[in-house]
């Protein structure tokens, strides 16, 4: 009997039926009323996953085109501060480099707290634009977006951030903590297929919006197409991937949006919950400002276990558990808890990584029993 593969990584997830099968559906029009009608009603539960009333549309792209539009269109010719303390806050400070005036990098070892001192340091020498991820799923942290946002404002300063693996779930309010753009993956907490994302925008960016931007993510286009009678993209979109999104938000509205957040912490509890059972390290630094991710969780990889034996081992049950990334490659291992994951695939998980831990040689404790006690608190 053959089964799925079990994706425990941060992202792609695996894809609920009701989503795949309303890929399969006969293109339809997407100049008709049919599109504009799914288009909109997306962008309507969107919203509420963003935390926003400000305007949002769907780009034919990944979370990585999300944050590349937000950048060219809103950052051209202006000076960034780009907040680094992993693989994706690095990626927005390369894209900052191709559009703004000028990049100063507040770099922090992955996993460790941003320099939210330097940042001020930066605003009050005149910086224009602030980057930042959200929740950095190279390294297992959440970053403190209602801090950033509040010296963004502070300072007058537009403030960017990558909500692509935070979006949908767990808790963000962009208006509240004055987020200017943010951006979500499909791929992530929306369980969608990869291939969208979703972009934001406030008036203050809309206010700053650059002359000069790209022709497929220029953001003015969308706003112009976005503001018919019935909802278009100003080029072609993939229209079997926002079917598949529209499918995957309504499934997310008739979760509810404070149980999805609730279920992903849980999930993600459960797994540092089994970490400490085994008596492996988390490998996030926090202080007061940082938090651990509720969607990727980030451990050591023990003494005299080698992230093939440990990996290797898992996939062998059919279940895929993340390594590290770039110099992190050998030292973490990472388990996502994203999209529709329950107790069933938490358990699986726990269970095969104890199993490979053990047989490692590492002397690793019952992370399973501990996993099953959050689950069932």
């Amino acid at each position: 009997m053959e089964h799925e593969p079990l994706l425990m990584i941060p992202g792609p997830v695996p894809v609920p039926q009701r989503v795949r099968a309303a890929m399969t559906q006969q293109a339809i029009n997407h100049r008709g009323p049919e599109f504009g009608a799914a288009y909109a009603d997306t962008v309507r539960i969107l919203k509420t996953l963003f935390g926003t009333e400000n305007e949002l549309y769907i780009i034919s792209g990944s979370g990585t085109a999300g944050m590349e539009a937000g950048v060219a269109n809103f950052a051209r010719d202006r000076s960034i501060v780009s907040l680094v303390n992993g693989k994706f806050g690095d990626r927005f400070a390369k894209i900052g480099e191709r559009y703004g005036s000028s990049v100063t990098v507040l770099e922090s070892d992955w996993g460790t707290p941003l320099d939210l001192e330097g940042l001020e340091r930066e605003l009050e020498a005149g910086a224009e634009v602030v980057t930042m991820v959200h929740n950095e799923t190279s390294a297992g942290i959440k970053n403190p977006a209602p801090e950033v946002g509040k010296l963004a404002r502070k300072h007058d300063a537009l403030f960017i951030m990558d909500g692509v693996t935070s979006i949908g779930g767990d808790d963000v309010q962009m208006d509240r903590w004055g987020v200017d753009i943010a951006v979500v993956g499909s791929q992530k907490c929306l369980a969608a297929p990869a291939g969208l994302a979703a972009i934001a925008v406030g008036e203050r960016a809309w206010d700053r919006i650059a002359e000069k931007r790209p022709f497929y993510q220029d953001m003015a286009a969308y706003r112009k197409s976005g503001s018919k009678a019935a909802m278009e993209t100003p080029y072609t979109p993939a229209v079997p991937l926002f079917l598949a999104l529209h499918e995957a938000c309504k499934m997310i509205e008739e979760e509810g949006v404070p149980a999805r957040i609730a279920r992903h912490r849980r999930m993600a509890d459960a797994v540092r919950a089994a970490a400490k059972g085994w008596g492996v390290d988390l490998f996030p630094e926090l202080d007061a400002h940082h938090a651990y991710s509720n969607t990727a969780t980030a451990m050591r990889i023990p003494d005299g276990v080698t992230d093939q034996a440990l990996r290797g081992t898992v996939k062998k049950f059919g279940i895929e558990i993340a390594g590290g990334q770039d110099h992190l490659k050998g030292k973490i291992f990472r388990i996502g808890t994203m999209g529709s994951v329950g107790a069933q695939e938490i358990l699986a998980t726990a269970a095969a990584v104890q199993y490979a831990l053990q047989k490692s040689g590492f002397a690793a404790g019952e992370g399973v029993e501990a996993a099953a006690e959050v689950l069932l608190g």
